[in-house]
């Protein structure tokens, strides 16, 4: 499956000579995204798999000498290492004293190129160094699902509208797919899947394996306790967005419960890219990390289709309940947000009245994201926003096409992925 990642691997092949550490959450594709481009770009590779190979672990751990340890590869895999044509992958690292070791490949003249995978983002504070290069991956975001569904054309008819603000030709055949991809979500698995139309029922499957697995990623927090609890943040995020309030409420979880309790399971989470925190704002200033409530939160899973599951849908349900769909839209933008960089939050007001996002983009403009509820078609949200606060151009979320009011730009669903540069 084509995957943005693989570009990001070339300009590292192109440009860096230290070993690149990738993370992400299991079953993102990371392995089979390193290994396709291993194949396509070098004349072979060795691919070592650390999960439990403490034999393998201990040799790399006990060898301080470089060119020691690519002989010691070579006979392992049974494979000639051959200077900038042979990829090093090792898969699931997890110990700082291997990272150690590979670290000794991070300088100017290092001819043999390695990339390690993790699914442990928490470890990367004990990983940090000039000597490596760090990469993160997602599941798919909607681009993604277009290119592998084969549907490379509407990408660039939704991006030339994008930058030109005019309509988009084909809206309802992009509005169809993007609802399709609501359901599927972004885990490759289940986008493979429905590329070869296998029935709803057979993805649910698929995608609560998904959500089994990261529920055992959980195994790896800090105490026991931390683990049940984490595991209950999982299985309360549905519901929790589905409140009219969809602040995270601890005793949604169990009755009396309070922050202290779960804070180092959501951080956790947080951390791994499991879910994505965002904050409610005290005030509208730059920066906005300074004015951000860290009492008061939402909670997204990583992908909408694992949503999807979570609330317990199916197509009708989907189709018929605006609301669910906008729970399910704004699920969406925050893995987009948080996939390109940006930091999550969002305003209410004494009145509720609610701003859904708000961004800061690199020049340091602040920008309101507003997903429109069709059912208060006259609501006033964002003009009272931009009135109160000194904001950039808004934004609107809509299931129309693109449009332009005043200085507010109305942006279809679909083109979500366009956020990448605001």
């Amino acid at each position: 499956m084509e995957r943005k990642i693989y570009n990001d691997l070339l300009k590292w092949k192109k440009n860096i000579k230290k070993p690149l550490l990738l993370y992400g959450s299991k079953q993102v594709g990371k392995t089979f995204s390193v290994i396709d481009f291993g194949k396509k770009n070098y004349k072979n590779i060795v691919y070592f798999n650390l999960d439990n190979n403490l034999d393998l672990i201990s040799i790399i751990k006990r060898e301080k000498n470089p060119l020691r340890l690519i002989e010691k590869l070579a006979v392992l895999s049974g494979e000639t290492i051959l200077p900038n044509d042979t990829l090093i992958i090792l898969d699931n690292v997890n110990d700082i004293n291997v990272v150690k070791t590979i670290k000794l490949f991070g300088d100017d003249d290092n001819v043999y190129p390695i990339i390690m995978i993790t699914s442990r983002k928490d470890n990367l504070s004990k990983f940090k160094g000039e000597e490596l290069t760090f990469k993160a991956m997602y599941p798919m975001d909607f681009e993604e699902f277009l290119v592998n569904v084969n549907q490379k054309q509407l990408v660039a008819f939704i991006k030339d509208s994008y930058l030109n603000f005019t309509p988009m030709p084909f809206h309802q055949v992009a509005l169809e797919l993007y609802n399709d991809y609501l359901i599927t979500g972004g885990y490759p698995e289940v986008v493979y899947n429905y590329l070869n139309k296998v029935d709803l029922e057979k993805l649910e499957s698929i995608k609560y394996k998904i959500i089994d697995t990261i529920k055992r990623e959980t195994l790896e927090a800090n105490s026991l306790i931390d683990i049940k609890r984490a595991n209950d943040c999982l299985n309360s995020i549905a519901s929790q967005l589905l409140k009219e309030n969809k602040k995270f409420q601890y005793g949604n979880i169990k009755k009396g419960s309070r922050s202290k309790d779960y804070e180092a399971s959501i951080k956790f989470l947080g951390v791994n890219s499991l879910v994505h925190r965002s904050f409610k704002l005290d005030d509208v200033k730059s920066p906005l990390s300074s004015f951000k409530d860290v009492e008061s939160f939402k909670l997204y899973p990583n992908d909408v289709g694992l949503l999807y599951s979570l609330m317990h849908l199916n197509k009708n349900k989907f189709m018929m309940d605006m609301n669910v769909k906008r729970i399910l839209v704004e699920c969406n933008i925050a893995n987009t947000l948080n996939f390109y960089g940006y930091s999550l939050y969002y305003y209410q007001s004494e009145g509720k009245t609610e701003i859904n996002f708000v961004i800061q983009n690199k020049i340091g403009d602040i920008i309101p994201i507003e997903i429109v509820n069709p059912k208060l078609l006259k609501a006033k949200a964002l003009s009272m926003f931009t009135s109160k606060f000194k904001v950039g151009s808004p934004i609107r979320i809509t299931e129309e096409n693109f449009d332009k009011k005043k200085n507010v730009r109305n942006i279809p669903v679909y083109a979500i992925f366009c956020l990448k540069d605001i």
